[in-house]
């Protein structure tokens, strides 16, 4: 399946005493208790065993390689909301924003307002001149995710032609994509890249983890500049796996600053002494070509830092200076 698919995924082993003659769609609903058996058609699910698609009617054996993907709902009513955004760049079939952090992407439980995907529909019908219901539906043409704290660019299309355009460089890893992170410590080596499996937490199915049964991920990373105990980081994920860049940093022991998942067990520690902490993470530099601008090769859009890290970082070189 694509790296970018637009929804969700899970991957396991299926489990030997329980799987045994009993059909995938039931040990879905009733061992892993991921999606009803209305909502595994509903959602448009596929599954992969030993990385084979099959019907969702299969008689498990136990043992298997489970991979599941699912859409997410169609958000219903999404309702069109005149919410500022910082437009990076913008033409008649793609606009780049550089989203603030804390903006959720899409709507889901507990956000139906607010995101987004809610300021985008406004702004299509805006650009139309239409109050009308979205002819292309709810879905406001976003390509690719940001995690709701991490702030940067992110791409969205006017148009499903452009949306398939740009889709297919995400899916083919054309697109290139640069992150600023201020990090716990300083790696050693300054440069190199993280190639280590990542897969679905066993133990909590939010979390990602690195394990010898995830996909094969691979990040790299360059150091900008150190600041005692924490240094900055120019961040560049190869593959799109889910909270890739937090799950690698956290792997080589250096978590991304303010992660409330993946943080170092000291993390409360350091949010007393940066107040207002919060995760410094942000996708700065985007680089693919444009749909109708092929002649022109990959353009690169670019952001500077967010406050919250030149805060940081003045800060961090102020204790510096003090030592």
């Amino acid at each position: 399946m694509p790296d970018n698919y637009s929804g969700q995924s899970y991957s396991c082993t299926v489990e030997n005493s329980l799987a045994p003659g009993l059909r995938l769609d039931r040990y879905i609903a009733e061992n892993l208790k991921l999606l009803s058996r209305s909502q595994i058609k509903s959602r448009n699910l596929k599954a992969l065993l030993n990385n084979k698609e099959v019907k969702i009617s299969r008689i498990l054996k136990g043992g298997e390689t489970l991979e599941l993907f699912w859409e997410d709902p169609e958000p219903i009513d999404l309702v069109p909301e005149d919410i500022h955004l910082d437009i990076v760049y913008e033409d008649e079939r793609i606009a780049v924003i550089n989203k603030a952090q804390g903006m959720v992407v899409h709507p889901g439980a507990g956000n139906h307002t607010g995101t987004l995907a809610n300021a985008l529909y406004f702004r299509r019908l805006q650009k139309n001149n239409d109050t009308a219901t979205n002819p292309s539906g709810n879905r406001p043409g976003i390509i690719h995710r940001l995690d709701k704290d991490t702030s940067g660019l992110i791409i969205t299309a006017w148009d499903d032609i452009a949306h398939k355009f740009c889709a297919d460089q995400f899916k083919k890893r054309k697109v290139i994509k640069t992150y600023a992170a201020i990090v716990h410590g300083c790696p050693s080596p300054e440069k190199g890249i993280i190639d280590q499996p990542i897969a679905r937490s066993p133990h909590n199915r939010k979390l990602f983890t690195v394990s010898p049964h995830g996909k094969p991920s691979l990040t790299g990373y360059k150091l900008v500049c150190s600041f005692n105990n924490y240094s900055l980081l120019l961040v560049r994920p190869k593959t799109g796996r889910t909270h890739q860049i937090r799950v690698h940093l956290k792997h080589i022991g250096h978590p991304v600053l303010g992660d409330p998942l993946y943080g170092r067990s000291d993390s409360s520690a350091a949010a007393s002494h940066f107040p207002g902490l919060s995760l410094m993470l942000h996708a700065k530099r985007l680089s693919l070509v444009l749909p109708g601008r092929e002649a022109l090769g990959k353009q690169t859009f670019r952001t500077a830092l967010p406050q919250r890290f030149k805060n940081l970082i003045k800060q961090l070189k102020n204790e510096i200076k003090s030592i």
